[in-house]
C-alpha cells in the first residue's frame, strides 16, 4: 500500500507491524511502557487531544491510513481513532486480538465494571489483580478480611494489606504457579486481553480450581477492516515478516 501510515500502538503485536514500516510512517505510543529505539519508522509519544486533535494531526501530517493497534480495553482511544479517521476522510483499520475462551475446568465469572468486581470479590481473601494500575486507586478500600496482590508494569508502593509487584510479560507457567502458591491466591482478576504472553495465569487458575473474575471487554467501534493477527494486516499492506 502506498501513502503514509499512522500506527497507534498499545499491544505487543503493534511493534511487529512497526518493525516493518519505513521512515515515512509513524508509530504512535501513549507513553506508558518502554519506547523502542531501533525502528526505521518515526516514533511519536503522547496524546492528541481527543478525536478532533487526532483528526487535525492526520490532516496536517498527510496521513493516508490510520491503524488502531491499541489495547482491547482502550475503548476511548479506539473511538477517537474511528471518529478522527472519518473526519479526515481516510480509512481506519484495527488489529484486535481474539478474546480468550473458557476451557473445560475453568470457573470464569464476567463482571461489567469495578463496582461489580468488588461485589463479586466479597467472599474471597487473597485476590490477585492483573488489571494494570486501576486497583491502585482503591487501596484505602480494601476490606479488613482481604490481602490484595497487584501486578502492574511497574512497581510502586502498596500498603499493609496490599503487595504491588512490578513485572512485564511474557510470563511463564512455572513462575505463575510459584506466584499463586506464594500469595495463596484464591481468586484471579483479569482483563480478557487475549494475549499469549499473559495466558499462563489462566492455566494455573484452572489447575488450582481458582475462580477468575473477568472484566468484560468494551464494545469497540466499527472500522473499514479488522484483523485478528499482525501477519494478515501486513499482508494487506503488501508487507511481510520475512
Amino acid at each position: 500500500m502506498s501513502g503514509r501510515i499512522l500506527l497507534l500502538g498499545g499491544i505487543a503485536e503493534a511493534l511487529a507491524i512497526a518493525r516493518r514500516l519505513g521512515p515515512q510512517h509513524v508509530y504512535s505510543l501513549a507513553g506508558i511502557g518502554r519506547v523502542p529505539e531501533d525502528l526505521a519508522c518515526q516514533v511519536r509519544v503522547g496524546g492528541y487531544g481527543g478525536a478532533e486533535g487526532l483528526a487535525d494531526y492526520l490532516n496536517s501530517e498527510g496521513i493516508d491510513l490510520l491503524i488502531d493497534a491499541t489495547h482491547p480495553y482502550a475503548a476511548q482511544i479506539s473511538a477517537n481513532a474511528a471518529q478522527a479517521a472519518e473526519r479526515a476522510g481516510i480509512p481506519c483499520w484495527a488489529l484486535r486480538r481474539p478474546a480468550w475462551q473458557a476451557q473445560p475446568g475453568d470457573d470464569w465469572r464476567e463482571v461489567a465494571d469495578w463496582a461489580a468486581l468488588i461485589e463479586a470479590l466479597a467472599s474471597f481473601r487473597r485476590p490477585l489483580f492483573t488489571l494494570g494500575r486501576e486497583p491502585l486507586q482503591h487501596l484505602d478500600e480494601i476490606p479488613s478480611h482481604q490481602f490484595w496482590t497487584l501486578r502492574a508494569l511497574d512497581a510502586c508502593p502498596g500498603n499493609e494489606r496490599c503487595e504491588v509487584i512490578g513485572a512485564r510479560g511474557p510470563f511463564h507457567l512455572e513462575d505463575e504457579r510459584a506466584l499463586f502458591e506464594r500469595c495463596q491466591t484464591d481468586v484471579l482478576i483479569s482483563k480478557n486481553s487475549g494475549s499469549g504472553a499473559t495466558e499462563p495465569k489462566l492455566e494455573v487458575a484452572r489447575e488450582r480450581g481458582v475462580p477468575v473474575l473477568v472484566l468484560k471487554r468494551p464494545t469497540l467501534p466499527a472500522v473499514q477492516q479488522v484483523f485478528e493477527d499482525p501477519q494478515r494486516l501486513l499482508a494487506a499492506l503488501g508487507l511481510c515478516f520475512n
